[in-house]
């Protein structure tokens, strides 16, 4: 999930619109409510995060602090009127990258994504087994050949992999893949995406790698 913040609500909607359309889910917050959001929420809710967006604010240089304090995701500013003094101040107050006016929402992503894998060191895909997901949002392999999936149920199987060997409930699988701020969508989908999700990958490997016990989640693993 992408979390906007910026005062101007046409920003805000416009932004959650273009994430929306790219399949990743996103919520906008006026810089006033923001502040007291990140210091109470929910450690699973602040986890579901994947980059934090701050545009137009009073207390833009506050926020990244406040972001700080609960999370390592990527914090990306979006300049509209940029000077090298504003840039500056914004690296100096915590943002990992400053970005002007207009902007793709891919290139948001694409430069989210290169933020995490320089703080984590790692490369730009994951393996387990004979599974390879990717953090740029190309279909998933198995045995080095491409296993093409829908969006939701291969954001799912990424979502699992990047939690390997640790249970995730199904409320954090939703969270991660809808947004916590979803409510036009059951939670109980997620079991259906799971499900059609397990049954290719038993039918490509010739088992399912996917553990689900009631009322503790899901779990991938590869003994």
């Amino acid at each position: 999930m992408i979390v906007v913040v910026d005062e101007r609500e046409l920003v805000k909607d416009g932004y959650t619109s273009l994430f929306g359309r790219e399949g990743i889910p996103s919520t906008g917050f006026d810089p006033s409510e923001f502040g007291e959001w990140v210091q109470t929420a929910a450690d699973s809710d602040i986890a579901a995060v994947e980059a934090f967006l701050i545009g137009q604010s009073q207390h833009s240089l506050e926020l990244p602090r406040a972001i700080r304090d609960r999370s390592q995701a990527p914090v990306i500013a979006v300049s509209d009127q940029p000077s090298l003094e504003n840039t500056l101040a914004l690296f100096d107050c915590g943002v990992d990258d400053v970005v002007r006016k207009p902007v793709h929402p891919r290139e948001i992503l694409a430069r989210a994504a290169a933020i995490r894998r320089r703080l984590k060191a790692i490369a730009n895909y994951t393996e387990i087994g004979a599974i390879r997901v990717y953090s740029d949002g190309r279909d998933p392999e198995i045995n080095g050949e491409v296993f093409a999936l829908p969006r939701r149920e291969r954001r799912i199987l990424e979502y699992l992999i990047a939690n390997r060997g640790r249970r995730v409930t199904k409320t954090q699988i939703f969270n991660a893949i809808y947004g916590i701020f979803d409510e036009e969508v059951e939670e109980n989908v997620v079991e259906s995406h799971i499900s059609k999700l397990r049954k290719k990958l038993r039918k490509k490997l010739g088992f399912d790698p996917v553990d689900s016990k009631r009322f503790l989640g899901y779990c991938i693993d590869w003994n």
